[in-house]
């Protein structure tokens, strides 16, 4: 198959676009290849964006996903600040804002995603800012050098991770977020405590159960309106409160859109010439008999390795569990699976001592985990998810009970080790 197809063309510049791009050459693509991205930079990874490089104990070199001599010695076509306009499926061409005029035999679609930003007062852009973007962690670094005061709307991981390197820089912070505590619509209100108290521990002011009303410019300061009527005075807001996949191209191209762009498990479109992967790419996952879409790192570059092999005619389904990471303080967890707010959270170790592991159960069976601290324990968890039969919440929760014990007996309908 591969002597049929001499164009590929990649739109988006993230992980998984040069995961993908990367993947096309190991596997002996030796066709036209293009990455086409409305980015100024080449490929590059976004957990430091709110961690190391923000803090600026990492570089920029750390963060770019290859070096930049990379893509001319793989011969890889590189379109910086240029931007797809449409995909004509017919004559298969992708134009773009500067007039190129790219032809395809097979094209993926890694879009990614663009901060949700609710109009929240006077139109004061430069007060109000968002963190995806290279440049975005470059501006905020140099605000946070400037300012006493920092306002971080939303809870998510977003808001947790620039609240926390705020405060390892020594300025103040009020967190606002609508949940009873922070993450809870990821964890549950039990496993969010903990990082309630994380950042309680660290001085952040944590303004929970209330939203913003409006946000107004005062010279240099601005003066935040919380629903409740509460006023926090502040000189900077970062806003932390999702992202939208970027599916507007794939939208006027009549591809599948649902919440991002709709691909079976082998992360093929509607049109069986076009993929999509990473935070654009709604996939059905075969272990959870569910679509999905994933905004994590390991997602992005997982996804991108498989499509590389699928746009060359690989097939390869894409069954790995989701999984991200965080580090907020001295606070290191992993987390993997999918888990619903209704299922019951079993918990081995302290979680007051930060140092745990979590478990979401429904009907008996896991459905994720989440070490917090504890490490080398991810392929255990990840075991019990798969192994899909149910547990002995006890033995799950006793540290005497080996992990990977608990799933060999899970995959023989016991829980507890004999």
């Amino acid at each position: 198959m591969t002597a049929t197809i001499r164009d590929i063309v990649i739109i988006g510049g993230g992980l998984a676009a040069a995961r993908a791009a990367e993947t096309l050459r190991t596997d002996g693509f030796g066709g036209t290849l293009t990455i086409v991205t409305d980015e100024p930079h080449r490929p590059y990874e976004r957990p430091p964006l709110s961690k190391g490089y923000l803090l600026g104990d990492q570089s920029l070199d750390d963060v770019y996903v290859h070096r930049a001599d990379y893509y001319a010695h793989h011969d890889i076509e590189l379109l910086v600040a240029d931007t797809a306009t449409d995909i004509d499926r017919d004559t298969r061409r992708v134009h773009t804002r500067s007039g190129r005029q790219l032809p395809y035999d097979r094209l993926l679609l890694a879009t990614g995603a663009t901060p949700r930003r609710p109009a929240l007062g006077d139109g004061d852009v430069d007060g109000i800012l968002t963190l995806r973007t290279l440049d975005d962690s470059d501006r905020l670094s140099r605000r946070l050098q400037e300012v006493d005061h920092l306002t971080v709307v939303g809870g998510g991981w977003i808001g947790c991770e620039v609240t926390a390197a705020a405060r390892t820089l020594g300025v103040d912070v009020t967190m606002v977020d609508p949940g009873q505590t922070p993450l809870a619509g990821v964890l549950g209100s039990e496993v969010g405590r903990v990082f309630h108290d994380l950042h309680i521990d660290h001085g952040a002011d944590l303004r929970l159960g209330v939203s913003v009303a409006g946000v107004r410019a005062r010279g240099s300061a601005r003066r935040v309106t919380l629903s409740d009527g509460a006023i926090i005075d502040t000189q900077l807001v970062v806003l932390g409160v999702g992202v939208a996949p970027r599916v507007q191209l794939a939208e006027t191209s009549g591809l599948a859109v649902d919440d991002g762009v709709v691909v079976d498990q082998t992360l093929v479109t509607n049109d069986p010439r076009i993929f999509a992967a990473g935070d654009v790419a709604r996939a059905w996952h075969p272990t959870l008999q569910r679509h999905l879409r994933v905004e994590h790192w390991a997602n992005a570059r997982n996804q991108g390795t498989t499509a590389g092999h699928n746009l060359l005619g690989a097939h390869e389904a894409y069954d790995r569990l989701p999984y991200f990471f965080s580090d907020q303080y001295e606070l290191g967890m992993e987390y993997t699976g999918h888990a619903d707010a209704r299922d019951q959270v079993v918990f081995r170790g302290d979680p007051d001592a930060r140092e745990f592991i979590a478990f979401w159960l429904r009907d008996g069976r896991v459905t994720a985990g989440m070490n917090v601290n504890v490490w080398d324990v991810i392929e255990d968890v990840q075991a019990l998810i798969r192994a899909g039969l149910a547990v002995d919440a006890d033995a799950l929760g006793d540290p005497g009970v080996p992990l990977d014990s608990c799933a060999r007996a899970a995959g023989t309908g016991s829980a507890r080790p004999t």
